[in-house]
């Protein structure tokens, strides 16, 4: 199976996961670009009809996005232009005075199989922490508890976070989807 995406490290996570299913994946380092939208669904199920066309075999690519309850589920699609301008210190400093905190982190991952596409969606709720910690993942998951844990997703295992994020719950559903029709 292909996971066609630019980025190293949601490569590396799904890539652990598809490996404990004994599945290979194989990783297509492609930027490409995406729609402009209010619709995480949306943005990457466009980004793989786009795809289609290129890619000669099956594959799939995911879109992420951290939704903070206060600004109306900001940044949500924009998640990584916000990330690599704001970053976390500047999630941080807008939530400054805040006590609603919530928010949560989607996924969803189109799979173009057999010249059609599936969408899989993961989602986990929890809060924006009010500072950074932890040394592991990346992107929002210093700042982000998740529902029923004190720590960040940072402060978590990779197994740990790979359970219970929004990645891992979208891959889960992406496995079993693939298992079911003998694909590996």
């Amino acid at each position: 199976m292909i996971f066609v995406t630019h980025n190293r490290h949601k490569y590396e996570e799904i890539s652990k996961m598809f490996s404990q299913n004994g599945i290979a994946l194989r990783w297509l380092n492609l930027e490409y670009e995406e729609i402009q939208s209010e619709s995480i669904e949306k943005v990457s199920l466009e980004s793989c009809r786009r795809l289609s066309g290129d890619v000669t075999e099956d594959f799939f690519l995911e879109d992420s996005g951290l939704l903070i309850k206060h600004y109306g589920n900001f940044p949500g699609p924009f998640s990584s232009y916000v990330y690599t301008t704001l970053g976390t210190d500047g999630i941080l400093k807008l939530m400054e005075g805040i006590d609603s905190r919530g928010a949560e982190f989607i996924t969803v991952i189109s799979l173009f199989f057999e010249g059609k596409i599936f969408q899989f969606t993961g989602t986990v709720r929890g809060k924006i922490s009010l500072e950074k910690r932890g040394e592991g993942g990346f992107g929002y998951d210093p700042i982000f508890i998740p529902e029923g844990f004190t720590k960040t997703l940072s402060e978590l295992t990779a197994d740990e976070k790979n359970t219970i994020s929004h990645r891992g719950r979208a891959v889960s559903k992406l496995i079993e989807f693939l298992k079911k029709h003998n694909v590996f």
